[in-house]
């Protein structure tokens, strides 16, 4: 397999936390300091230390003191639009799902099971035997 597929793997293995796409979405928008991201994002501060080194060692952020915080930016300006695609993917995917639920939904199925947990009588089977 060429390397190119490799890296590509390996560019969304790197996305493949939720953390990590909400870190990027916030430094799509402008460059955060860390206590900025650890109040936005619901994990413990060893956590998004952990998600920053990633998104660190993979290229797609850099970090800068300024004083004493350390503040955040995407080093790759195609973050956003990567991001942008992704959301209009999954809207796309999240709508042929409602689509085909509401569909199905709507289509005829098979009958309920009976309470006592028979399956139900079908045809001529169906009509009650008198005793």
């Amino acid at each position: 397999m060429p390397e190119v597929y490799r890296a590509k793997a390996e560019l969304f293995r790197t996305l493949g936390h939720p953390a990590r796409i909400r870190i990027l979405e916030l430094l799509a928008e402008r460059d955060r300091p860390v206590h900025e991201l650890l109040a936005a994002i619901d994990i413990e501060a060893s956590n998004l230390s952990q998600q920053l080194a990633v998104l660190r060692r993979a290229g797609l952020v850099d970090h800068r003191r300024e004083g004493a915080e350390v503040v955040y930016a995407a080093s790759v300006p195609g973050v956003a639009e990567l991001l942008r695609v992704a959301r209009a993917l999954l809207a796309d995917i999240l709508a042929d799902q409602a689509s085909l639920r509401d569909e199905l939904v709507a289509a005829p199925g098979p009958a309920e099971p009976a309470p006592d947990g028979e399956p139900p009588a079908v045809g001529h089977a169906a009509e009650a035997v008198p005793e």
